[in-house]
Parts: structure tokens; C-alpha cells; sequence
């Protein structure tokens, strides 16, 4: 079995690309039907793509195969043709009558031969068939996710596509954050931010009162003042 481009030869092939010129190659015994014809390479695709990513110009054809399917070619070699087809040996005559009554009998032309004067004419060869290019394989973009947190009494709102993070957390407020869980239709998500909100309400109330306390002792304590400083 043919060894194929090895990554040094590959290299080199990609050094002719650069510098113009076409590199010759011939086709391996896993080409197929081509094999020992030669092509030139004319471009180099990429390798994660495809297993097939070696341009080659074949005839008036440029398709792309497998390092695999291609060797060097050899300082003067030239396309291996398929040979023609041997024409059938002539059917033996009949033998000839004692009595010719109108004309001599007409020995059937072999049907793999055409006649153009007096000289046999072989059929050509069918082309090659051709190699259908795989189509390129194309990677899914990452994922990109969108996250809505609560802690430490604050809301915050984080992106990234795949390991890339595209925003951090930041502080959002809570009725921006209510919005947004509004648009998940899941009632667990829906009680668990009320239940939250529900408690920083509480929280916020007891807060209230007790600075409203603490504002009564103090005018208390200024009106005290103020009495004790008249005459």
C-alpha cells in the first residue's frame, strides 16, 4: 500500500504554493481509477475540515484528495494511459462455394472496431470517472449563556459564549431583574424572586421603623434642650 505525502514532503509542497509555482504529484494505487496519472497541486485547504484538503489541477479538473492518494512524482514521469483494447482476431471466412450464384458471402465486422478506408480504428477509452468533493465540515459556534443571580442582597447579570466571557457580573436593580424572570414561564422560578422580594420588603419595613424611632428620640431630646435653655 502507497505510503503517501509524509509532513515533510507537505511542507514543501506548501513552500512551491507560496513561491507560485504548481508542484507535480502522482496519484497512488488509493485513488482509484487515476492512479499513476500525474496532476499538479494548485492550493492547500485546511486539514481539520476535511480528510481530503490537497488541491490537485487534474485535466481541466481541480478536486481535492487525501495525502494519502498522492506521492511525489518521479523526475520525467508522465501520465499512465489505459491501453486500448485489442481488436478480436478476424472470423475465418466461409469456405467458398463451388458455384458463386450473385455475390460473395460478407463476413460481419467485429463490433469493437470501426473501418475508415482499409485500416481498423480501436474506440477510445472512456474518461476517468470524477472524484466528488466532500463538502467542508462547518463547527457549531459556542454556546452563549446569559446568567440572572441573587446574593448578598443584590442582583447581577452575567454573559459568555463558550469559555469567552463577555460581560461580569453586574449590579442590576430589582425590578429590572423581576422583568426578566417574568419572561421564563417556570412558576418555580416566578415564587422563588417573590418570596425574595418579599423578604427585603420585610427587611426594608423593620429598617423604617426603626429609624423612625430613633428620629423621635432624638426630637425628644432636642425639645428637652430647648426647654432647659429658657429662662
Amino acid at each position: 500500500m502507497a505510503r503517501g505525502l509524509s509532513t515533510e514532503e507537505l511542507g514543501t509542497i506548501r513552500d512551491g504554493l507560496a513561491a507560485g509555482r504548481k508542484p507535480r504529484v502522482q496519484f497512488t494505487e488509493s485513488a482509484g481509477q487515476v492512479a499513476g496519472q500525474i496532476g499538479q497541486v494548485v492550493g492547500l485547504d485546511d486539514p481539520a475540515a476535511s480528510d481530503e484538503w490537497v488541491v490537485v489541477r487534474f485535466g481541466k479538473d481541480e478536486l481535492p484528495f487525501s495525502p494519502v492518494d498522492l506521492r511525489v512524482a518521479p523526475r520525467g514521469a508522465a501520465a499512465k494511459k489505459a491501453p486500448a483494447p485489442a481488436p478480436p482476431p478476424p472470423e475465418p471466412a466461409p469456405p467458398a462455394p463451388e458455384f458463386v450464384i450473385d455475390k460473395p458471402p460478407v463476413v460481419k465486422e467485429p463490433p469493437a472496431q470501426r473501418r475508415s478506408g482499409d485500416e481498423p480504428v480501436a474506440e477510445t477509452p472512456p474518461p476517468p470517472p470524477r472524484k466528488a468533493p466532500r463538502p467542508a465540515k462547518t463547527k457549531p459556534a459556542p454556546a452563549l449563556t446569559v446568567t440572572l443571580a441573587y446574593g448578598d442582597g443584590e442582583w447581577t447579570v452575567a454573559a459568555s459564549q463558550g469559555a469567552k466571557v463577555l460581560a461580569k457580573p453586574y449590579v442590576v436593580r430589582p425590578a429590572e431583574a423581576l422583568r426578566m424572570v417574568s419572561l421564563v414561564d417556570v412558576p418555580g422560578v416566578h415564587e422563588a424572586v417573590e418570596q425574595i422580594l418579599a423578604a427585603e420588603r420585610s427587611e426594608a419595613e423593620q429598617q423604617a421603623q426603626r429609624l423612625r424611632a430613633e428620629l423621635a428620640e432624638v426630637e425628644a431630646r432636642l425639645a428637652e434642650l430647648g426647654e432647659a435653655g429658657k429662662p
